[in-house]
């Protein structure tokens, strides 16, 4: 119960310092992807997301959403784009994490490893009990450190 207090407490006070996302594009997309295909498509992508993190933007254009999940790599968005936007199963999410050490428990000495469990690829890493930090060499963009953190301090940026 404390923890759902205090995850509440920290994630009104991260809003505070909330930095603007930037749009993420779904993963596997062609280098010189517009985007305009998607707007007549039927959106195959959305519906075969097994994560439901694609969804799509007032014009039609599909964005990742990473606010209840991360991308698993299942390609299914991939095997079912119609237009051929996601094409590419060598480019996978173009974004790497970022925490913002205002809004980050763990900056402000509480203990919180709510970002390194579900890191598959180990990028995040803890200076002693506090302070983590994330190795871009490491982080892949699958977001799933984006859903999980109680004051959205993580973000993905292009």
């Amino acid at each position: 119960m404390a923890s759902t207090a205090r995850g509440g407490f920290f994630g009104a006070i991260s809003q505070l310092f909330k930095e603007e996302n930037t749009v993420i594009r779904p993963p596997y997309a062609v280098a010189e992807a517009t985007y305009a295909e998607c707007k007549t498509c039927d959106a195959m992508c959305v519906g075969v997301c097994e994560e439901k993190i694609i969804k799509r933007d007032a014009h039609g254009v599909p964005f990742l959403d990473f606010s209840v999940n991360g991308c698993s790599d299942c390609h299914k968005c991939l095997e079912a784009c119609a237009p051929n936007v996601l094409n590419d199963p060598q480019r996978f999410i173009q974004a790497k994490a970022r925490i913002s050490t205002m809004s980050c428990m763990s900056h402000h000495d509480t203990i919180c490893f709510s970002c390194k469990e579900p890191c598959m690829e180990n990028a995040i890493v803890f200076e002693g009990m506090f302070c983590p930090i994330i190795i871009p060499d490491r982080c892949t963009g699958c977001g799933y450190c984006v859903a999980v953190c109680p004051s959205e301090a993580i973000m993905l940026s292009a």
